[in-house]
């Protein structure tokens, strides 16, 4: 077997299957493009689901990729097993109505055990197959696999859901006894144990029949064309490829955890591996997310991206480096990867500034939780609940190994086990969650060879067309008298796409009238009218007339030029660098994310408004060219750099101001756009700003809503008029600020007051002081503040108070930092439960709870006991 580099065997992957007549397919971005379905690209077929489930036409039957992707479903196993990774690539090949099982298995053969590609020797490698699948387990014997390596396996059935399925042949290589210390042999196959011996190289997938609900297998009717689907995870094929232990002792991850070496205070071995995995996986996929344009966020896959970096700072933390090293370890994941990858050292210093600042955020994250845990334990002093641990864990971003630290510390109790529950809920949502992802519509063969032409017009005008094809659910129906789709020989309804909302309206003769409600593309690219019918019956040939609702139209114009114009204006103002980054445009308003790394100044905002108005105000006249995609380049046309675009592009013109690569419906002059007003500036993304606006009448309407909220202000604060209502709402916020700071003065002064009267209360022993007293009603700002200016005053002083607060009691033990002898946690640790309580903190000062204040002469008592030895 070669010894070979992950590149190499990355490359002559593809390589092999070019020779064989594939397309290699470009690793597609791990942000899935219009599928929502997915959170992320996680399996190599993902991106192309679109030619398996029909949604397009395929332009290559063969094809082989190696594809990047993220599954984060199983995060806690990463760095405890040899092989879990959040970040991982599948090299694969793919037939789609092409090859079959006769040629990929003898393909496979060669691959794998030929010297001219990977040289692995055959008898190393053990097979599965499905029982009833004897063609595939003869031709592995044809090849030469030894019988006594093949396995039949039940679990050798590809099935999610109804759709596509079949049989599927698992191959494995053997890595010998020493990964078999129980000498357990094929048996590990055979009943799917967990192991380190039989690793899984490469899953064929031979999907050739339709699953259908409540029939049996041996029922599923054969799918209208046969398909190949395959997976070989890189990492261990790097890991077997390099007889590494684990795939983390590849050259895949090794350049990271050398880097992190460098500065940690432990080596990488023992039980400090488990934190350089973490850390060397987690870096892997925040650069490749960032790089495919993810950010850092709250929710969705922004949020995904975060809890990977907290985890990553945290075992970098416990390996003793600082905060900002993990940023410094992008550079070192980009380099290693820049061979297949080169885009990643484009990006670089932009993904080393964005987790830099998500680093130094991760403190102040951890500071609010906190305070959400402080409002929790005021509600329910006793005990946190499941529910809001898992809350704090799961919307906070606090870890709950953090929450718990805190409550032992409070002596508050907290349902651990009922945490536990909740996270394993969350994780059978993500797996069922990933199941319905990975699973594929059912293949309609009427709507894959659907390829009677049909033609879209943009101009707003009712027109008459015949109908070209009926279809309920995908199959091609004679007439419909309810509802399903209809494909028109030519048509003016706009079709989802590029941001922009379908036309809606309706289609109708004498005998017929049907509402469209949504309109989409087939995947042959007709517009396909998905309509509610309201009366009649509509049969191929039928000529309708097409009237979409010209109006909601005029105002989804309105917004999509406007947008073109902010874009423009965007680039005026701030620098040509900035760039969309998603757009939405319906009859309301207009929304545009873009690049941009810093919140907007007003100033900024005034002047992109004004020139967009301006800009109308102008007249510009709108028009469109169908052009060479090159020529239109050279006008240095904006368009979407992820966007893959034809030969031929339709171009919009605004004057010279604008000029867009677009296919959606603009208006015919500036002027008609009315009026331009910014509703809102906002950050959704490190890196990534959204403006929220409106056209026309909804611009005006907007103004007036916003005076009538300043109208209703002044009046708040007593004026007749919105005139100098900045100026009177600041005077009543500092006039707040004040009562703040009265209220902290009274509070100071109610402390020093206790603090006099505790101070004549210190009982004096031989070599301490004593001062233990109940109190009430105090903050434990106010506790604190008391106990350490008793103890400022007294270098052998020792405090026990209990603060009775409402149904609680605060207890709290200190001492001064001169009496080293003196254990304040283990103190009150002894005494806390003797009143019905619990405690615990640092040697000099410690906290806890308990239910009742009548104990506190008995815990006394046992205070005296310990400190008097």
């Amino acid at each position: 077997m070669k010894k070979l580099t992950s590149d190499e065997i990355r490359d002559i992957w593809l390589d092999f299957f070019k020779k064989k007549g594939h397309f290699v397919e470009p690793s597609a971005s791990l942000i899935p493009n219009n599928d929502p379905t997915l959170l992320w690209i996680n399996a190599g077929v993902s991106a192309l689901k679109k030619y398996f489930d029909g949604t397009m036409t395929a332009e290559h039957k063969r094809i082989t990729n190696a594809q990047k992707c993220i599954r984060t479903n199983d995060i806690e196993n990463v760095g405890h097993t040899s092989r879990h990774h959040t970040f991982f690539e599948m090299l694969g090949n793919f037939s789609i109505g092409d090859y079959f099982r006769k040629e990929v298995i003898p393909w496979a053969i060669e691959l794998l055990t030929s010297q001219q590609y990977y040289g692995i020797d055959k008898d190393k490698l053990f097979i599965t197959y499905y029982p009833d699948d004897k063609e595939t387990h003869d031709l592995w014997v044809s090849l030469g696999i030894d019988e006594t390596h093949l396995i039949a396996s039940e679990d050798n059935f590809w099935e999610i859901g109804e759709g596509p399925c079949g049989p599927d042949t698992e191959i494995y290589f053997d890595r010998g006894e020493k990964y078999d210390p129980e000498h357990l042999g094929i048996k590990l196959i055979q009943e799917d144990i967990e192991n380190d011996r039989y690793i899984e190289l490469w899953n064929i997938v031979f999907s050739q029949f339709n699953s259908e609900s409540g029939k049996k297998r041996k029922d599923y009717k054969p799918l209208p064309q046969k398909n190949i689907d395959t997976g070989a995870g890189l990492e261990r094929f790097v890991c077997i490829m390099q007889d590494a232990e684990t795939n983390f002792d590849t050259d895949l991850f090794l350049p990271v955890i050398k880097e992190i070496e460098k500065k940690a205070k432990y080596r990488y071995e023992g039980e400090h591996k488990i934190s350089y995995r973490i850390v060397a996986d987690h870096i892997r996929s925040i650069t490749f997310a960032l790089s495919d344009g993810a950010s850092f966020s709250n929710e969705g896959r922004g949020y995904v991206l975060r809890r990977l970096l907290r985890r990553a700072s945290r075992h970098l933390s416990k390996l003793g480096l600082e905060t900002g090293e993990l940023s410094k370890l992008v550079r070192v994941v980009s380099l290693t990867m820049s061979h297949f990858y080169p885009y990643l050292l484009d990006k670089q210093e932009q993904n080393v500034k964005s987790v830099l600042e998500e680093e130094e955020k991760f403190s102040s994250t951890l500071i609010t939780g906190e305070k959400m845990l402080d409002e929790i334990i005021k509600k329910s002093p006793l005990k946190i609940s499941a529910e809001d641990s898992f809350k704090l864990y799961d919307t906070y971003g606090l870890p709950f190994d953090i929450t718990e630290e805190i409550a032992n510390e409070k002596h508050i109790e907290i349902d651990k086990e009922g945490f536990n529950i909740l996270l394993e809920k969350s994780k059978e949502l993500a797996r069922n969650s990933r199941k319905d992802e990975q699973s594929f519509a059912l293949q309609e063969k009427d709507l894959l060879n659907f390829k009677t032409p049909s033609y879209f017009i943009y101009e707003d005008e009712i027109i008459q067309s015949e109908v070209i094809g009926l279809f309920v659910n995908g199959k091609k129906v004679d007439e419909i008298n309810s509802s399903g789709e209809i494909a028109l020989s030519k048509t003016n309804f706009y079709a989802e796409m590029g941001g922009e909302v379908a036309d809606t309206g309706e289609v109708y003769n004498d005998s017929f009238k049907a509402k469209v409600t949504m309109v989409k593309k087939a995947n042959h690219q007709q517009h396909l009218l998905h309509i509610e019918v309201v009366y009649g019956t509509v049969k191929l040939g039928d000529i309708l007339t097409e009237k979409p609702d010209f109006e909601t139209r005029k105002k989804v114009r309105k917004n999509h030029s406007a947008t073109h114009l902010l874009q423009s204006a965007l680039q005026s103002v701030l620098n040509d660098n900035v760039h969309q980054a998603g757009a939405y445009y319906d009859d309301k308003c207009l929304r545009l994310d873009f690049n941009y790394p810093k919140k907007l100044t007003e100033e900024e905002l005034t002047k992109i408004e004004r020139l967009v108005n301006e800009k109308i105000e102008e007249g510009l006249d709108v028009y469109c060219k169908i052009m060479k995609k090159d020529e239109a380049l050279k006008l240095n046309a904006m368009h979407l750099f992820s966007e893959k675009y034809a030969d031929d592009v339709r171009v919009i013109f605004m004057g010279d101001f604008s000029i867009e690569f677009c296919g959606g419906l603009h208006v015919s002059n500036t002027k008609d756009i009315q009026l331009f007003v910014i509703e809102s500036e906002t950050a959704i993304s490190s890196g990534v700003r959204r403006i929220v606006a409106y056209t026309g009448n909804n611009a005006l309407e907007y103004l007036k809503s916003k005076q009538q909220t300043l109208n209703e202000i002044a009046s708040l604060v007593k004026l007749n008029s919105d005139k100098g209502v900045k100026e009177k709402v600041i005077d009543v916020l500092n006039e707040l600020d004040n009562c703040k700071k009265t209220v902290k003065s009274l509070e100071d002064k109610i402390a020093h007051y206790k603090l006099d009267s505790l101070s004549s209360k210190i009982v004096s022993y031989e070599k301490y002081d004593l001062l233990a007293e109940t109190l009430s009603d105090l903050s434990h700002q106010q506790e604190e503040s008391i106990v350490r200016n008793l103890l400022s005053k007294n270098n052998k002083l020792i405090v026990f108070l209990a603060v009775k607060n409402g149904n609680k009691v605060d207890l709290i033990v200190a001492r001064n930092d001169e009496l080293k002898e003196i254990k304040a946690g283990k103190i009150i640790q002894a005494i806390a439960p003797l009143m019905n309580g619990r405690g615990g903190g640092k040697d000099d000062l410690a906290f806890g709870g308990a239910s009742s204040i009548d104990l506190f002469d008995k815990a006394k008592e046992k205070l005296l006991e310990i400190i008097h030895g």
